[in-house]
């Protein structure tokens, strides 16, 4: 993602104050709205006009891709509003129609909104998130931990990049299996506490759990949105190929379209965590 253009990043900011519209945000509701997109810190609002205020705050931190992707999807999101996904809807119409000149969509995938390169057939491509490797390090506290992951993610991209697919998709699903361990471990003080307990209620030692486990555990405890997990659904069972005879048994023939699907799951993690942690001060 290339940093918004200003003109852009204004008409955007005029769209989510909604000046005399239904959905209109007063002064006082703006910096919660950053913080929700995980902002941290949130920036406080000087008592400048709104409009003005808010653009201030896209074009001075466009260096920072992610910061503006969340907070992109939060206003698009059906959990930032009372009517739910009616106002969403319309608010990602309005959004589109102005990152359609930046060459950005925002679609809504499984009723979560999804940041993607817009491509000729006017449809959603998705691609890496950005600046995976400095999120990584700052998600995950274990620097020896953080290093063998951003390793991962190399290894990956050089697989998509040779065409070897199947690496690739087996690669990004143990780096969700990574991120998602030592954030739970590393962060999650019910983990800490009481461990890794399955579906069937049984505990699980740390070092046997796996990426079924540590995705519902993400969801209950409230590091990832309900459809998040179910979007990240496809990456798991990718994962399990690293056994060839799951290969064999789905028939499934993986391809570069089939790697580019996993990113918007995996820009959905981060995004959940990165907001859970901004929310928490973490």
């Amino acid at each position: 993602m290339q940093p918004l253009d200003d003109r852009t990043a204004e008409k955007i900011a005029d769209i989510v104050v909604d000046r005399g519209g239904p959905y209109e945000r007063k002064s006082y509701e703006l910096a919660p709205l950053l913080g929700r997109a995980g902002w941290s810190p949130v920036p406080e609002y000087d008592g400048s006009p709104r409009v003005h205020w808010l653009a201030e705050q896209l074009i001075e931190n466009r260096a920072d891709p992610a910061r503006i992707e969340r907070f992109l999807c939060r206003v698009c999101d059906p959990r930032e509003y009372d009517d739910g996904k009616a106002a969403a809807e319309a608010f990602r119409g309005e959004v589109n129609r102005i990152l359609e000149a930046e060459g950005l969509v925002i679609s809504a995938v499984g009723g979560r909104p999804v940041l993607g390169e817009l491509g000729a057939d006017g449809a959603a491509h998705y691609s890496e998130p950005d600046g995976l490797e400095e999120r990584l390090q700052r998600l995950v506290l274990d620097k020896v931990a953080a290093e063998m992951l951003v390793n991962r993610l190399t290894d990956a991209r050089l697989c998509m990049r040779i065409g070897a697919h199947t690496m690739a998709v087996i690669g990004l699903g143990s780096l969700v299996e990574g991120v998602l361990y030592a954030v739970l471990t590393e962060r999650d003080e019910k983990v800490q506490k009481d461990g890794f307990i399955n579906a069937h209620g049984k505990k699980v030692p740390a070092d046997r759990v796996g990426l079924a486990v540590l995705l519902d555990t993400a969801r209950e405890n409230g590091w990832i949105q309900f459809d998040a997990h179910r979007f990240l659904g496809p990456v798991k069972e990718f994962r399990n190929f690293i056994h060839p005879r799951q290969e064999v048994v789905s028939q499934a023939r993986l391809d570069h379209d089939t790697v580019m699907m996993c990113w918007g799951p995996i820009g959905a993690l981060f995004n959940d965590v990165e907001e859970r942690l901004a929310t928490a001060g973490g």
